[in-house]
């Protein structure tokens, strides 16, 4: 996932999927990311650090993620039904 500043063309890079990434959400605050991936898991990122929390259960890939306007919760789609 690659996070842009428009303004400085200038990107942070948030490794840490192993397939491709098929959805992103980006907090109202800008801190925090949300992304899901055909690797079936769901990640939240934290912009600043680069650091994550894996989120595991699907059993298929992820298609959408979402998060809450609090950012406390995510909602993820799969391929799983």
């Amino acid at each position: 996932v690659r996070v842009w500043d428009v303004l400085s063309k200038k990107s942070v890079v948030l490794q840490g999927h192993d397939k491709w990434v098929m959805s992103v959400h980006l907090s109202q605050d800008g801190r925090t990311v949300a992304s899901g991936s055909n690797d079936m898991t769901v990640r939240v990122w934290d912009v600043a650090s680069g650091k994550s929390v894996v989120l595991q259960g699907h059993d298929n890939s992820v298609t959408r993620v979402h998060l809450s306007n609090d950012g406390r919760t995510v909602f993820s789609a799969s391929l799983d039904k």
